[in-house]
């Protein structure tokens, strides 16, 4: 049995002269929990749509558990929960659940889908009597009615209020503890860095990181290492050891390094450094700066 449950290689995708998806090679193993970053636009909805069978490559090839991904959703080993859909009016979560359930060769039982999306005492609520958190959480049942082996989330907490962010992300780890796969696509990065393994950052169609957040911060330069510059010239900061890069905001400088001691040692060597702060480069940061390297990849090309 292929230990692999999701395989891109060298899949690209275009739509006229946007190249969408531009030769992705990428593998995620069973159990994993894999977040999909990326700007508007970076190619993640594209991606999302070759993993699922809803789009064919224009070349490489895409497989999900060793076989072509329609062939896998058929056979209910894959679950999608989409942003777009409308509830259905007048039917109960248990019968909408249900309804799903058949369609599938083996699903998993309705009381246990509500009981893992957290819907069990809402169970004989009409769908489209519910709140907007309620609603998601119906989605996810949805989704997990086939007893899927992998199941794909795009911005799956987006619009959600706090309380039902938490509600859902606990949802999702009872199901992932089964030994599932999830991949979810997020604006929030901080939701990445807390539920996934991996997170997998894409722009202009390419992936341009791949790690867990530490190692993203990483490879944006660790740490941020900032002082007030107090009428001191910036001239010579980006050739200090270890800075990655330098940012002047108003009267204080921000350098952005891989070796924040040596760059302290250096700074101090300098003269006096007021207002010394370092700490460690925040995932916001390191997307930022990730994309930002792709992006000037791109305009060299």
């Amino acid at each position: 049995m292929t230990q692999t449950a999701v395989h891109f290689a060298g899949a690209a995708r275009s739509f006229g002269p946007v190249r969408a998806v531009a030769g992705v090679d990428l593998d995620i193993r069973r159990g994993e929990t894999v977040a999909l970053l990326g700007r508007n636009g970076a190619g993640k909805s594209t991606a999302i749509g070759l993993l699922l069978g809803l789009d064919e490559p224009d070349a490489g090839e895409v497989r999900l558990f060793g076989e072509a991904p329609s062939a896998a959703v058929r056979a209910g080993r894959v679950g999608a929960m989409l942003q777009e859909g409308r509830q259905v009016p007048r039917v109960t979560v248990r019968e909408l659940v249900g309804f799903v359930a058949r369609t599938y060769p083996d699903p998993m039982p309705v009381a246990e889908a509500l009981e893992l999306a957290g819907l069990t005492e809402l169970a004989d609520r009409r769908v489209d009597r519910l709140s907007g958190g309620q609603a998601q959480r119906v989605r996810f049942a949805v989704a997990l009615a086939g007893a899927p082996e992998l199941i794909v989330l795009d911005e799956p907490t987006a619009a959600l209020d706090v309380e039902a962010r938490h509600a859902f992300w606990a949802a999702m780890r009872s199901y992932a503890r089964r030994g599932n796969t999830v991949l979810f696509s997020t604006h929030y990065l901080e939701e990445a860095d807390a539920h996934a393994d991996r997170i997998v950052v894409i722009d202009h169609g390419r992936i341009v990181a791949d790690g867990t957040g530490e190692e993203l911060r990483r490879a944006a330069g660790g740490n941020l290492v900032s002082f007030d510059l107090a009428g001191r010239s910036t001239e010579g900061l980006h050739l200090l050891p270890g800075v990655v890069s330098v940012e002047v905001r108003g009267d204080r400088a921000r350098l952005r390094t891989d070796d924040s001691d040596a760059t302290v040692v250096a700074l101090v060597g300098l003269g006096a450094v007021r207002g010394l702060e370092v700490a460690p480069v925040s995932l916001d940061d390191a997307f930022l700066a990730l994309t930002a390297a792709s992006g000037e990849l791109e305009t060299v090309r």
